[in-house]
């Protein structure tokens, strides 16, 4: 078989290589018929490719249609029977039934002199139920029908959101906490209830400023004094804390508050 392929170049490359050497080697004719056994490998895919390429046109070669002879010597083809066309069904439409509605024909008299016969008006009681038109008609009563309200169940009300409730103490009101008899009646009750035994004969000027908390519910508390002379603070709270009476709390926004009050105590014993 002839090659294809230029193999002189590479049968002198394998003189060259295997010069000196067992050439009865299998290296040796493997790479010489190298050229023969890829022209075969060739070859032998392009006739199964093709085999496989031509077959179907073989083997519709081999088909014949069926035919029938006429008795005139012709061919006939069998024919192909396709199925009927749909008829499409025709719906007749659905002609609602006529009502016929309550028709008032509205009278209205007009005015003659000397008048044989009076035409009365149409009552308004005739008008209930019934359209005005050219003629009266006893048929059914016009009812005008509203669209239903549809309810869904399942919507939930969703409670307004509740405004949350501050109970801290304010220092800044709008109407300040007062004592029921007023604040001159408090520092009078301050006075008489302060126990001066500890500091009498001292002839200082002693000074406090008592801070306290007035609830919402006219009660005091947090009592605290703040003044030089420790003594002197601890008998003010007691003092503010013993005496009886009640306060009007604050208000802020016109609500009721919490609040500080601020009560200074000076006192000079001889």
């Amino acid at each position: 078989m002839k090659n294809f392929l230029n193999t002189e170049n590479e049968f002198r490359f394998n003189e060259l290589l295997f010069e000196n050497r067992n050439k009865n080697y299998g290296a040796y004719v493997m790479r010489n018929n190298e050229a023969n056994v890829l022209t075969k490998s060739l070859l032998i895919g392009v006739a199964i490719f093709g085999t496989l390429a031509i077959s179907p046109l073989i083997i519709n070669s081999f088909r014949s249609p069926t035919i029938l002879e006429s008795d005139s010597g012709g061919v006939i083809y069998t024919p192909v029977e396709l199925p009927p066309d749909e008829v499409p069904v025709v719906v007749a439409p659905i002609v609602p039934p006529k009502i016929i509605e309550n028709t008032v024909k509205l009278e209205i008299p007009t005015p003659t002199r000397d008048a044989k016969k009076e035409t009365p008006a149409t009552p308004l009681s005739a008008i209930n139920n019934a359209k005005i038109g050219t003629e009266t008609i006893a048929g059914l009563p016009v009812v005008i029908n509203s669209p239903p309200v549809i309810v869904d169940q399942n919507i939930k009300s969703v409670p307004a959101p509740t405004k949350p409730v501050n109970n801290n103490p304010v220092t800044i009101v709008d109407v300040e906490a007062a004592f029921s008899g007023g604040i001159n009646a408090f520092r009078t009750k301050v006075v008489n209830n302060f126990n001066a035994e500890n500091f009498e004969g001292t002839g200082e000027l002693i000074k406090t400023t008592v801070t306290f908390i007035v609830e919402k519910d006219g009660t005091i508390s947090s009592i605290t004094a703040k003044g030089p002379d420790s003594k002197f603070n601890k008998e003010a709270e007691n003092t503010i804390k013993n005496i009886k009476g009640k306060w009007m709390p604050a208000k802020l926004n016109g609500e009721t508050v919490r609040s500080y009050f601020n009560f200074p105590i000076s006192m000079q014993f001889d």
